[in-house]
């Protein structure tokens, strides 16, 4: 079926029907670390810091997975608005080949790499072991992961969102259910512990996959994957990873950032890096849910600008903004209101408590002007321009807040590196809305 409706519906009704249930899916799918990290904490405090230095490489593979599918989702909504079905054939056959070489690169290269990558960040063998225990489990299964997001990719592109939100949620109710039964062994389950975790996390993630390839073949989308397809055209692939390179670099830059930020704060204290850890865990639940959004919105804007609806491409973005605000909103009255209680969360240890809640306080000033630059970011990711987007996540997550963070913590301590966040939002923001109005601009007059 034609996804007309794409450039006739009005925009919020629309942009709703697409963003809400991939809002509901990337909320509930951020419970996958969170369930982790909060089983993984009653373990002891040592399992939650492996787990806090395990994550920059684990999300780096989540990160790569997503941002070559966020090029491949554009690229097909963009073929899909020009009504060239069969160059969209070609779009997502090769994009899902491709992301499963890469799962394959990836496990080779994290289980080589991840004990010299742990030892970076402490000498503690204790520590080590358990991080290894939890990383050797999902790295194995990275090529399942990067196949995943990319089956939901193409389900996105053609405006299947209710089938990407029903697959993520059934893998991370799974995960859920199981996290408590493997780690701490019920019933006939032994006691896995840390293992247990990233057990139930691969189980999760390999359901998501069986679900979308079962709902793949008994109800075919408008979008076909087929071997006659696979034969590598260079053009396309340059329009994939031009856009697919700069989504990449965008996802794996927190995971750069919060390496970075783990080896300024271990000069202060270990338990700095769980505050990290932690806030990084709950921060997911925010922009997850915003990410959730821009899924939605990306599609609509790829299909308008196909369609050369570039008025309407102006009004899907401001409405997308709007609502992304609301939901930063919602997380600066959270960590300003109640800190304590999301720290609780995570651990009882009074020290880390008092310390995560002065850490939410400082970071949660720079929600409501990341916004402007999480919306950007998906509408030039959306229109085929790679280069700004990977600009903003750029200055978000590497040019100003690492320098930020290294000369404020020198001033003023570890304080320095929580101020350092909203520094680097506000200064991003005001670069985000120059950029947008740039490329709009040049958008309009081809």
């Amino acid at each position: 079926m034609d996804q007309i409706y794409m450039k006739e519906k009005p925009v919020f009704p629309l942009l709703m029907s697409m963003a809400l249930p991939m809002i509901l899916s990337m909320f509930v799918n951020s419970l996958y670390n969170i369930v982790d990290s909060i089983f993984v904490a009653k373990i002891s405090e040592d399992a939650m810091t492996a787990l806090s230095l395990v994550y920059p490489l684990q999300n780096l593979i989540t990160s790569i997975g997503v941002g070559f599918g966020v090029g491949v989702n554009a690229v097909i909504a963009i073929f899909l608005g020009a009504q060239n079905k069969e160059k969209a054939n070609k779009a997502a056959t090769q994009g899902l080949f491709l992301n499963i070489i890469h799962g394959i690169i990836l496990m080779i290269l994290g289980l080589l790499f991840m004990p010299s990558f742990l030892r970076i960040f402490t000498q503690n063998e204790a520590l080590i072991h358990l991080g290894l225990k939890y990383s050797n489990i999902v790295l194995i299964f990275s090529v399942v992961v990067t196949s995943e997001i990319t089956f939901e990719k193409i389900f996105q592109s053609v405006g299947k969102m209710m089938v990407t939100m029903a697959s993520l949620l059934c893998g991370c109710m799974i995960n859920i259910i199981l996290d408590p039964i493997l780690i701490f062994g019920f019933g006939p389950f032994p006691v896995l512990g840390i293992e247990g975790a990233a057990v139930a996390t691969v189980i999760g993630q390999c359901s998501t996959l069986i679900i979308y390839l079962i709902i793949y073949v008994k109800y075919p989308l408008n979008v076909q994957l087929s071997r006659k397809y696979l034969k590598p055209e260079k053009d396309l692939w340059i329009r994939l990873y031009s856009v697919g390179i700069p989504a990449t670099l965008n996802m794996a830059l927190p995971s750069v950032l919060v390496s970075a930020l783990n080896g300024i704060l271990a000069s202060f204290s270990q338990t700095y890096i769980v505050v990290l850890g932690i806030y990084y865990k709950l921060q997911t639940f925010l922009y997850m849910t915003a990410n959730g959004l821009v899924q939605g919105m990306r599609p609509l804007i790829s299909y308008n600008y196909g369609a050369r609806e570039y008025k309407r491409v102006g009004k899907i973005y401001r409405t997308s903004l709007f609502i992304i605000l609301g939901i930063m909103a919602i997380g600066t009255i959270l960590c300003m209101g109640i800190p304590q209680s999301l720290m609780n969360m995570f651990t009882k240890n009074p020290k880390t408590v008092q310390l995560g809640i002065e850490a939410l306080r400082f970071i949660s000033i720079g929600f409501l002007a990341s916004a402007v630059s999480v919306t950007s970011a998906g509408a030039f990711e959306a229109l085929s321009e790679g280069g700004p987007s990977f600009i903003v996540s750029l200055l978000r997550y590497v040019v100003v807040i690492l320098p930020a963070a290294y000369i404020l913590s020198r001033i003023m301590g570890a304080i320095g590196v929580w101020n350092a966040f909203w520094v680097a939002e506000i200064i991003t923001a005001i670069v985000s809305i120059f950029l947008y109005r740039n490329i709009i601009g040049r958008k309009e007059k081809l």
